[in-house]
């Protein structure tokens, strides 16, 4: 697994290349007497600063650039690649050669990205099945962030067995009971932040 991830690094710095300076910050938030009158105000826009202090909060020893973070949840390795210009982040974890995936397990794949991968899904590219979470950059909120990281974890874990990205499971659709745990975990991490 750790080759595979080698090689994607490697393959994905170019993109992370074309990412530009962080986006400016946001106004600073209003007092609270403020917030107690009025509806509470959404986050600030995500910022390569904000996305690192996230992550360095889910894994100390995270390795990063300042645009693109490698790093280790529950034992599978991840990758956050952002492209500030475009303003879009994503989250991969390589799970195993495309060229191992049996044909049959393809519409598995497909039936999961249906209903219970959720925000995560299962994709190829560069000969490498992987799970995979893309967001716009600057809407992306602290939680969205914590819980893309869980599902795509948990879709690297149960590849094989329940193929679920943890949280919820949209009616309708073909696959088993999901479990929710490391995505609970991970925001209760990310509380403190």
């Amino acid at each position: 697994m750790k080759h595979l991830l080698a090689a994607a690094t490697l393959t994905l710095l170019p993109f992370a290349a074309m990412a530009q300076e962080e986006p400016s910050e946001a106004p600073a938030p209003e007092s609270e007497a403020q917030s107690e009158q009025q509806p509470a105000t959404p986050e600030a826009p995500m910022t390569l600063g904000r996305m690192n202090e996230i992550i360095t909060i889910l894994d100390p020893e995270v390795e990063s650039n300042g645009k693109l973070w490698k790093f280790t949840i529950a034992e599978t390795e991840l990758l956050i690649v952002t492209d500030a210009k475009s303003d879009r982040m994503r989250i991969l974890s390589p799970i195993r050669n495309a060229s191992e995936v049996p044909e049959k397990e393809l519409s598995r794949l497909m039936q999961a990205n249906f209903d219970s991968a959720l925000d995560a899904r299962y994709a190829m590219a560069q000969g490498t099945l992987w799970s995979i979470y893309i967001h716009p950059l600057s809407p992306l909120e602290k939680d969205q962030l914590i819980s893309g990281i869980g599902q795509v974890v948990n879709l690297v874990k149960t590849y094989g067995t329940l193929y679920s990205g943890g949280a919820l499971q949209y009616g309708g659709g073909d696959s088993a009971p999901l479990q929710r745990k490391l995505i609970d975990d991970l925001l209760k991490k990310g509380q403190e932040i």
